[in-house]
């Protein structure tokens, strides 16, 4: 099929989908990493977990925040500095002494990726024609998803090989490779934009968008409530060794994948919240059926497969629907709210877990995550309550 995507674009959209991917396996290699990082600095799982949590809260207040205070800077400027403010995180974190400079370091990789999640997909869009838009932003995804199916098992594998120092070596590493690969490929010709505080404010007060918001924090704290202490369940549960917890996150990435390209088809046929009612039930039912099958690993890898495929269902369906109830004239900031809600749930479902694993084990993170799960259906049920009803005009 002809594209309209010169080589010059695609070099440019692919240094970006590298940056993603970089984030991505930087922010949450954390959950894959619990054993080599508690054993590293002394700490127990729920200590380390907390770094994951902690990351997730930081981006949750400061993405929408990095776009009213630098959303005018352009485009580029902001994911470059955003790229070097999460390298230096990464190399505070490999350098960190105690427990509390670990803390400080995820805090700077939160601020860093704040800057650069909301951007990477509006520059990239804007890079291309109006009608290689979406070929646009699924190239600049597929790092997200590369870094699932890749980059988070290759990071377990490397913090059990040379250590969690190293491994944060590296991802400074690559995020200063990324900003120079970005100077290089990436034009600096997309304007930012304005976003006023007030703007943010009426976004939230429209019932119908912070329900679909509360969806997105729902899912993502239950899904990260189980996923956050993935490696001890397997150490703990299915008594595996850090190789398994390897294929338990290799797994979770290639069945993603299947999920991502079920649901680019799957769109043209259902409606967002159909296909979002169907993987939320997926997932409780899988996540009962994980809690009751303890036993063989074979066992959990099959489920493991099904849990991946629901949650990548989930994940592009959620912008899909935010897209579709937004106003034209704020679905940029509803955008950038559902990122900063998505990192608030994965955020606050890792501190849920920090605190049930330790009391209530391997059952008491999965029932506090089905409930989790159980109240992002409640909530998209009261979205489309509010959404059936009749619009009214707000004056401002």
């Amino acid at each position: 099929m002809k594209t309209d995507i010169t080589l010059p674009q695609r070099r440019a959209l692919w240094a970006l989908s590298l940056a993603y991917f970089v984030q991505a396996t930087g922010a949450l290699s954390v959950a894959g990493s619990l054993g080599p990082i508690s054993h590293a600095w002394g700490l127990t799982d729920a200590q380390s977990a907390r770094l994951l949590a902690i990351f997730g809260l930081t981006f949750a207040v400061g993405a929408p925040l990095a776009q009213v205070f630098f959303g005018h800077v352009r485009r580029r400027q902001q994911v470059v500095v955003g790229m070097i403010v999460f390298g230096l995180g990464a190399f505070l974190f490999a350098l960190a002494p105690s427990y509390r400079e670990l803390l400080l370091s995820r805090v700077v990789m939160g601020l860093g990726a704040s800057l650069i999640g909301p951007v990477l997909v509006a520059l990239g869009s804007e890079l291309v024609k109006e009608k290689e838009r979406g070929s646009a932003i699924a190239t600049i995804l597929l790092g997200v998803s590369m870094a699932s199916m890749v980059g988070i098992p290759l990071a377990a594998w490397a913090a059990n090989l040379l250590g969690a120092r190293m491994l944060f070596t590296l991802v400074g590493i690559m995020s200063a490779l990324s900003v120079i690969n970005i100077m290089l490929s990436v034009p600096n010709s997309v304007a930012g934009v304005n976003v006023r505080l007030r703007q943010v404010g009426q976004v939230l007060v429209q019932p119908k968008a912070l329900m679909a918001f509360l969806v997105v924090f729902f899912i993502t704290a239950g899904v990260y409530d189980m996923y956050a202490f993935i490696s001890p369940i397997v150490r703990d549960t299915w008594h595996g060794s850090s190789s398994s917890v390897s294929v338990a996150l290799a797994v979770i990435g290639v069945a993603g994948i299947l999920g991502n390209l079920y649901v680019s088809r799957a769109a043209r046929i259902y409606s967002a919240e159909r296909l979002l009612s169907a993987g939320i039930v997926l997932l409780i039912a899988d996540m009962v059926v994980i809690t009751l099958l303890t036993g063989k690993l074979a066992l959990l890898y099959i489920a493991l497969v099904f849990w991946a495929f629901a949650t990548d269902l989930l994940w592009p369906t959620q912008q899909r629907r935010i897209v579709e109830i937004a106003d034209p004239q704020t679905r940029g900031i509803s955008l950038a709210l559902t990122s900063a809600f998505m990192f608030c749930g994965i955020g606050f479902g890792s501190a849920v877990a920090a605190w049930i694993y330790p009391l209530y084990g391997f059952y008491g993170v999965m029932v506090s995550a089905i409930l989790f799960l159980l109240l992002a259906l409640v909530s998209l049920w009261l979205s489309e309550h509010f959404r059936a009803q009749p619009r009214q005009t707000v004056n401002v």
